[in-house]
């Protein structure tokens, strides 16, 4: 009888870790698809495996395809480059090469090992798609003077931790949209809009900054920012901010209660 219940409890494991192991590896965007259509529609999902011993199961619900898509899912941008300049749109290490699939215009063909653009490419539009295991995006833009608007189409992971530098002297950028920005485990946010001269207005409102420790040169020589909404921003936990406003205008308006951040900026 002891055997018995042993062998059940075993089997139980089996299936529970059996399940789990099966959930990790399933990591397509297309899967991510369907599950979310499935769920939208019944509210759960079943994911049955057969096993010649057992029959696994696990049922699946909308916070665990948040969890999941929050771990597996790739991040989808769109890059609006300038007509008049060209250069490097994208910085990518040579390790994580492997980890963007890069498409131009409406062309459904990867481009392989080209991260910059020419007069003659008439290229009027990017989308950039980063697999899920780039954990830092420092310096990802720095330096791109081509690009003129970045929209972050799709962002749910959460394991990304470095964005500084991120679009840093980015010169020609005049807007970035943050609506499905993700930031809730970043912790150096340090020049990471650096140089970007021709920002008139950010909205960075949806920022989660809890885990953020440098913000030190963030917003350093923006001179033409006049709209900087910090509403929701954190400093608990940073160390430092220096000349985190530093070579912007005495016009610029910031939205925040902070009075750390309100200390900071230019008067």
């Amino acid at each position: 009888m002891k055997s018995n219940n042993s062998s059940k409890d075993e089997s139980k494991n089996t299936e529970n870790n059996t399940s789990n192991i099966n959930l990790q590896k399933l990591k397509s965007d297309y899967f991510l698809q369907k599950i979310y259509a499935h769920i939208n529609k019944n509210k759960s999902l079943e994911i049955v495996k057969y096993n010649k011993k057992i029959q696994n199961r696990l049922n699946l619900h909308i916070k665990d395809y948040k969890k999941y898509s929050e771990t597996f899912s790739s991040i989808e941008i769109e890059i609006i480059p300038t007509y008049e300049k060209y250069g490097n749109f994208i910085n990518i290490e040579e390790k994580d090469k492997s980890y963007y699939h890069i498409y131009f215009n409406d062309n459904k063909k990867e481009i392989k090992n080209k991260y910059e653009i020419n007069e003659d490419d008439k290229i009027t539009k990017i989308k950039i798609i980063i697999d899920y295991q780039i954990k830092s995006f420092q310096n990802l833009f720095k330096y791109c003077k081509c690009i003129e608007f970045i929209n972050f189409k799709k962002f749910f992971r959460n394991n990304i931790t470095n964005m500084s530098g991120m679009f840093c002297q980015c010169s020609s950028l005049i807007d970035i949209d943050f609506s499905n920005f993700n930031t809730n485990n970043v912790t150096d946010m340090s020049h990471m809009f650096g140089g970007c001269l021709l920002l008139k207005e950010l909205n960075l409102s949806n920022f989660n900054t809890n885990n953020v420790k440098y913000m030190n040169g963030m917003f350093f020589l923006c001179p033409s920012l006049k709209e900087l909404n910090l509403s929701n921003f954190n400093t608990n936990n940073i160390t430092d901010m220096s000349l985190m406003f530093g070579l912007c205008s005495e016009d610029l308006k910031i939205n925040t209660e902070n009075k750390d951040i309100k200390d900071e900026a230019p008067r």
